[in-house]
């Protein structure tokens, strides 16, 4: 027969397999960073924007180049933003195309105002004053890429 000894050490082999199997079957938690945003946007009915930033995820620092067209622009303005990037498995996450999540861009006191989502599932709430004058600068459209 078993002697006990066994018997508990074959119970620990048995719950510790099935807890790494649990652990690794468990899908990663999404986790939240901050992105630093400069966008500099002109245009006369079609509209350019371009720009850079920098997303700050679980202790490190990615720069992030900001790209967009848009229609019914007219003027020039740049905006510097701030928030938060949430919804990351892992950094590459932030890079695609943003379109309006929720209530969308709004104008607070001259400031903007922007809660965004890409395609793979990252929310950006950001904000920040503008200055120059444009009519619109929406911010729907909006491609961010890693790198400088």
């Amino acid at each position: 027969m078993f002697g006990l000894g066994r018997v508990v050490r074959l119970a620990a082999a048995i719950a510790a397999a099935f807890c790494i199997m649990a652990a690794t079957a468990a899908p990663s938690q999404a986790q939240s960073g901050t992105v630093q945003l400069h966008i500099v946007k002109a245009g006369f009915i079609v509209g350019v924007g371009g720009g850079s930033g920098t997303l700050h995820f679980q202790g490190h620092s990615y720069p992030l180049r900001i790209g967009g067209i848009g229609i019914g622009s007219l003027g020039v303005a740049a905006v510097d933003l701030r928030g938060t990037a949430s919804n990351l498995h892992r950094a590459s996450d932030i890079a695609g195309t943003y379109g309006a999540a929720g209530a969308g861009a709004t104008f607070v006191g001259g400031g903007q105002v922007a809660t965004l989502q890409n395609e793979h599932g990252v929310v950006l709430r950001v904000s920040g004053p503008q200055v120059g004058f444009q009519v619109t600068l929406g911010l729907g459209g909006m491609t961010i890429a890693m790198g400088r």
